[in-house]
């Protein structure tokens, strides 16, 4: 990281830390931010948006059923910017324990997914008793981080060393970003655990803009970080009261622009190209909302199609119960129905017979015994 790379504008100091390297502190965030024209615009249609898609969820019969799949979206979108590899199949089989997976590194980058939606389940969970707080990022980083790649790296603990951003084996010295060494980051800790509860009249989505920024700036755990700062967005859009349900996550446009998403932060603290991250961020938003609101839709007519012809066939009330499974588990088996809906397994195994016959579920993997099925177009309607 060069010093000369950063102009009088950035929001920080750099921090001299030995060996010639230099770490960035980055400043308490601002309560003000200059408005322009376009900026209102964009903030006008990015909520605009999501204030639809909050409309939309209010009306939902079943939030549950639809939500769920969102988060397991986001789950995958979130940990593939980190290098992971599972996909939606893959992470659903996982949970329901269906025998899909190979052993590997496929089966161990599915539950790295599956700790992050518990790490998003905690921090809901938490957020029932308590604000938003340091010790809530600690508590979630706690559970994405447990039993995987990234467990002997201090889950919940903030770091006591200095880490770096940089290509892998780069040294201290060639890193393309070198946060705040551990004295001065818990300082920044405080500082926007103190923003986070301050009143200072911020726009909700330009406070979540500035705080995504400050957290991955400081970078305070030594591994899990964009994780958690993109957990924190929906965290916060719950808590500000923007959305009823978690339903809404920027890394499918994080994804697809990851250079993008990653050079406006970096210019941020190199030249404080505030406005520009800004108009990134709320498009993303305006984009994922939109994109949120017809998913949802989507999966909304299945299932009214689907058990508006079972009840006219005169189908029983647990076809019509693992008709709605199947938005919250489109990947099964026989034995999973048969304790889900606590039937016999010849029961659960009519049932099932009878969507594929339908071809509602479809046939999954190569096994004869316990054999998995899917709900392609449930699938279909998350494809990431």
């Amino acid at each position: 990281m060069r010093p000369e790379d950063f102009s009088p504008q950035a929001p920080g100091k750099l921090f001299p830390i030995g060996g010639g390297a230099y770490a960035f502190v980055p400043d308490p965030l601002p309560s003000t931010i200059p408005w322009s024209q376009g900026f209102v615009r964009l903030l006008d249609e990015a909520r605009g948006s999501l204030g639809e898609l909050a409309g939309l969820l209010r009306t939902l019969p079943n939030p549950y059923l639809f939500i769920r799949p969102f988060v397991r979206k986001e789950a995958v979108l979130s940990s593939r910017i980190e290098g992971t590899q599972a996909s939606l199949v893959d992470v659903y089989a996982l949970e329901a324990q269906v025998p899909l997976l190979p052993l590997g590194e496929i089966r161990e980058d599915a539950r790295e997914v599956l700790n992050y939606i518990q790490a998003l389940e905690r921090g809901r969970e938490l957020l029932r008793e308590l604000p938003l707080s340091l010790r809530l990022l600690r508590e979630m980083h706690a559970v994405l981080l447990q039993g995987v790649r990234g467990h002997s790296r201090a889950p919940g603990e903030f770091r006591r060393v200095q880490n770096w951003i940089g290509s892998p084996g780069s040294s201290l010295q060639e890193a393309r970003y070198v946060p705040p060494p551990p004295g001065p980051m818990l300082e920044a800790l405080d500082a926007l655990e103190r923003f986070w509860h301050s009143e200072h009249g911020l726009p909700p989505l330009v406070e979540i803009a500035l705080v995504h920024y400050q957290f991955e700036a400081i970078h305070p755990f030594l591994d899990g970080n964009g994780r958690i700062g993109r957990l924190l967005i929906t965290l916060m859009l719950l808590e500000r009261g923007l959305l009823p349900e978690p339903a809404l996550y920027l890394s499918a446009y994080f994804e697809r622009h990851r250079s993008t998403y990653y050079d406006l932060l970096l210019r941020v603290s190199q030249e404080g190209a505030w406005e520009e991250w800004f108009a990134f961020f709320l498009q993303a938003v305006q984009t994922e909302a939109k994109d949120a609101a017809s998913r949802a839709q989507s999966l909304l007519a299945l299932r009214q199609g689907w058990r508006e012809r079972y009840q006219r066939e005169g189908g029983s009330a647990y076809l019509l119960a693992l008709v709605d499974l199947l938005f919250e588990q489109p990947v099964l088996t026989v034995p999973w129905v048969m304790k889900r809906l606590q039937i016999t397994h010849a029961w659960a195994n009519r049932l099932v017979k009878r969507l594929t016959q339908d071809k509602i579920l479809e046939p999954i993997g190569e096994r004869k015994r316990n054999r998995p099925f899917a709900a392609r177009a449930v699938l279909e309607a998350l494809e990431v």
